[in-house]
């Protein structure tokens, strides 16, 4: 995959979402043209998969990370709380989303669908940044480990080396 093909972004505490401090959300474009987006994140051990669409207000996960393909249409997705960045995805769009990054559809088009996964097959709890979350979700945010395999290229793709704890 070309270098321009994969985008990272940091979001920091907005004071409502937590967000990542350690680890960028990482959009790879165009990165499942010919592959199925969930026997493809099952091999990569990504599982406890789903199909559905993007909820339509902020949320986050704070005791797991979360892949999200889109494998119809295209959407407007704000990541990052009310004051982070909304990306337009489509079809054969990838988005790592680490643990505790907000995630909220704006806009989507008729068609839209998307297949979530989490590594391990970690079961997700879901926050919307309520004042008494707070103490605990940024202890599991900590806490989350970085996943084995990337979901889309494996052992060696490029979430390792974007993901390290500095």
């Amino acid at each position: 995959m070309k270098k321009e093909m994969i985008k990272t972004l940091y979001f920091g505490d907005d004071g409502k979402i937590p967000n990542n401090a350690f680890y960028p959300l990482t959009l790879y474009r165009a990165a499942l043209e010919n592959h199925d987006a969930m026997a493809l994140f099952n091999k990569n051990n990504w599982t406890n998969a789903w199909q559905n669409g993007v909820f339509p207000y902020h949320h986050y996960h704070s005791n797991t990370h979360e892949v999200l393909a889109i494998v119809k249409g295209e959407a407007s997705i704000t990541f990052g709380g009310e004051k982070g960045e909304t990306i337009r995805v489509e079809k054969g769009d990838v988005v790592v989303i680490p643990a505790g990054v907000g995630h909220k559809r704006e806009q989507a088009s008729s068609d839209f669908l998307v297949v979530g996964a989490y590594p391990d097959g970690r079961d997700h709890d879901l926050r919307t940044g309520e004042p008494n979350e707070r103490p605990t979700v940024l202890e599991n945010i900590q806490n989350v480990p970085v996943p084995e395999f990337d979901p889309v290229f494996g052992r060696d793709g490029p979430l390792k080396k974007s993901w390290t704890k500095q």
